[in-house]
């Protein structure tokens, strides 16, 4: 998926477990799949999940990251009922491998993107059970930091305007971009709450048709309330969508503002992961599809 992906094995795996936790060299190690874009998903045993990043960086500023996002996902963890990974361990670089990696307790369930809830009223209701237990988490004063999606949307202008030059022949890059337009300038009103910040169908675990567990919980941070409400395109049905809107008392722009980060998100997905990664690029294209069906 990308230039500079680190190679990333399940012996590699293992040896990094053997040398660094003993107490868990012993239960077998399975790469999950479809594996994430950022990191390398390994099941250890039943119970225990190993993230690895695949790229390579500075290794002091990773592991700071994976101190913060255990640190968030222990606060995430007091303030929902709905299950979300346990840090359990940082490990450091090793052997064949060069960055720091976490370990995490597994999650019973399946991607979004492997069962499907779209079509459930009830899975909305949750989804936004658990939109609303995040905006509930204390800021403590803090805004959105500048970086990644949440903040301005004409930020992305220029990330936009790539996307819609590598995204001839695949979707209807004209329309779009004319949505682009009118949704990128749509003002800002509402302060910054506590967000999920990526709440896309292969961070949203199902099990019998509910919301089994949310993971990828690192990057919980204020931002733009609309931020999550992509879950709505991403994840949901007109029906259901309309639910989730309702249970969460959006306005008319905070419910656009939703939608542009959807587009913002999916129109990447959609053309970057075309050949390298089939779930994200389906998932992008899916949702372009819902944000262009919404307009007719």
């Amino acid at each position: 998926m990308h230039e500079d992906q680190l190679q990333v094995t399940a012996g590699i795996v293992a040896e990094l477990i053997a040398e660094q936790f003993p107490e868990w060299s012993r239960l077998p190690i399975t790469r999950v799949q479809p594996e994430g874009t950022v990191n390398a998903i390994f099941r250890i045993g039943d119970h225990l999940a190993a993230r690895l990043p695949l790229q390579p960086g500075d290794t002091g500023r990773a592991r700071a990251r994976l101190r913060t996002e255990a640190a968030a996902a222990r606060r995430l963890a007091d303030a929902t009922s709905v299950p979300v990974p346990v840090p359990l361990a940082i490990g450091e670089p090793g052997g064949r491998y060069p960055m720091p990696w976490s370990v995490q307790t597994w999650l019973t369930g399946v991607t979004a993107n492997v069962d499907d809830p779209g079509d459930s009223e009830t899975f909305a209701s949750e989804l936004a059970g658990f939109i609303l237990d995040v905006r509930a988490i204390d800021t403590e004063g803090r805004t959105f930091d500048g970086t990644n999606r949440g903040g301005d949307l004409r930020f992305d202008e220029g990330w936009m305007a790539y996307c819609f030059e590598q995204s001839h022949g695949l979707v209807d890059v004209p329309r779009l971009r004319r949505l682009w337009g009118r949704l990128r300038d749509l003002p800002r009103r509402a302060p910054d709450v506590m967000t999920h910040g990526d709440l896309i169908p292969g961070n949203v675990l199902v099990r019998h048709g509910r919301l089994a567990g949310i993971l990828d919980v690192g990057g919980l941070a204020p931002a733009d309330p609309a931020l999550d409400l992509v879950a709505g395109w991403h994840l949901l049905e007109p029906g259901p969508r309309r639910r989730l809107r309702r249970e969460l008392g959006c306005d008319d722009l905070e419910w656009e503002r939703g939608k542009a980060w959807a587009l913002q998100q999916a129109m990447g997905a959609a053309w970057y992961y075309r050949r390298s990664n089939p779930e994200m690029h389906t998932m992008g294209f899916r949702t372009l599809e819902r944000i262009l069906a919404d307009e007719s």
